[in-house]
């Protein structure tokens, strides 16, 4: 159940970050470049610059399969003299849906530069001296390496109205003192993140955005004119599961990134041309008798990694193990979803399970 406030979002976000700032010596901003992280950040500098706490930390994990508009916007945050930039462009992995024969983008591999999609910046940390190789564990890694010793409060743009897995983990249990707005991830390391928009809705992102003149992203300009819908609007990495429809336009928005991207990534340019394969079909195709017959003819097919077919195997027999039996056609057509955009992280899944939780057998258990 929701409870409205006397106080409105904006307000309710400027007290949650000055209340961090007081309790943390360090405050790190971690950026995409995205209309969310771009009202954080704002906030962010207004309050360090209200409490004379700058110049602000912010961090970037550059992805290399980034939009132009996205690197040229961050490049012009990072070079803002209120702040220290944390631009990171060392080696590390990072998915690929678009392709089951090649998973794996390996960003800013030595010996590759001829193919990589854009090049390093001099504002950049051109290493990876922190030994972790995946994008989720880096921005507790770079931050422990590049800041060592420092009790710091990472400042996300996390929104729960986008999903329900985020609604049922921020508002659930306290993460730092009484506050649930946060996570406690790199807890052993002296970090924790918080999520100050964790109650705003996209209508508010903008209106602060507009309210303020706060510069953003271009790509969001062109997105509109190109009239893709509010809420499909991705400026992350171009090959992520929730990101594969951006595709079918970045060959006109960017040409030159779209080729870029073609030659380094095996399936883009797939994924372009059969956009419509990249979701679950609402029927069960008619060669198939059942979701479980499609989910298993795509799991033994689709999936050429031998490694990632049993971890898609595992994880599916978890999850069909803990929901009811009344829902298991529904269960097997969300997993044939994880499979056409190969999520062998579990992302979309899990927010399939988060929105159908009180299916779960003996209601208050978690599948992992």
């Amino acid at each position: 159940m929701k409870i409205y406030l006397p106080e409105n979002v904006l307000e309710a976000a400027r007290k949650r970050i000055r209340r961090i700032f007081a309790e943390f010596d360090t405050v790190v901003v971690n950026f995409s470049g995205g209309k969310d992280s771009t009202v954080v950040l704002n906030l962010a500098l207004e309050a360090a610059e209200e409490l004379g706490r700058l110049p602000l930390h912010v961090l970037w994990l550059d992805q290399e399969a980034e939009w132009e508009s996205v690197v040229s916007y961050v490049r012009s945050v990072m070079a803002d003299p209120r702040v220290t930039p944390l631009w990171f462009q060392g080696p590390f992995r990072i998915f690929n849906a678009t392709s089951g024969a090649d998973p794996w983008l390996w960003c800013w591999r030595e010996g590759c530069e001829k193919d990589w999609i854009h090049p390093k910046d001099p504002l950049a940390i051109h290493e990876n001296p922190t030994g972790v190789d995946r994008f989720a564990e880096l921005f507790e890694a770079v931050v422990a390496h590049y800041l060592p010793g420092k009790r710091v409060a990472h400042l996300a743009g996390v929104r729960t109205d986008e999903s329900p897995a985020r609604l049922r983990g921020l508002t659930s249990y306290a993460t730092y003192k009484d506050i649930t707005w946060g996570s406690k991830k790199g807890e052993k390391l002296g970090q924790w993140t918080f999520h100050p928009l964790y109650d705003w809705t996209y209508i508010d992102v903008w209106k602060a955005i507009h309210q303020h003149g706060w510069r953003y992203c271009h790509l969001y300009d062109l997105m509109y004119q190109y009239g893709v819908p509010v809420r499909g609007m991705r400026v992350s990495n171009v090959h992520h599961e929730t990101a594969v429809k951006v595709l079918g336009f970045m060959q006109e928005l960017e040409p030159v990134t779209w080729s870029r991207v073609t030659e380094r990534l095996a399936g883009v340019n797939a994924a372009n041309h059969h956009n419509e394969f990249y979701a679950a079909p609402r029927e069960v195709p008619p060669m198939f008798t059942s979701w479980r017959d499609y989910r298993d003819h795509l799991m033994a097919n689709l999936v050429e990694d031998p490694v990632l077919r049993e971890k898609f195997r595992a994880s599916f027999d978890r999850w069909e193990a803990n929901f009811d039996a009344s829902i298991v056609e529904r269960v097997m057509r969300a997993q044939v979803g994880a499979l056409v955009v190969n999520d062998h992280e579990g992302t979309k899944f899990a927010t399939f399970c988060a929105a159908n939780g009180k299916h779960l057998r003996g209601r208050g258990k978690r599948a992992k």
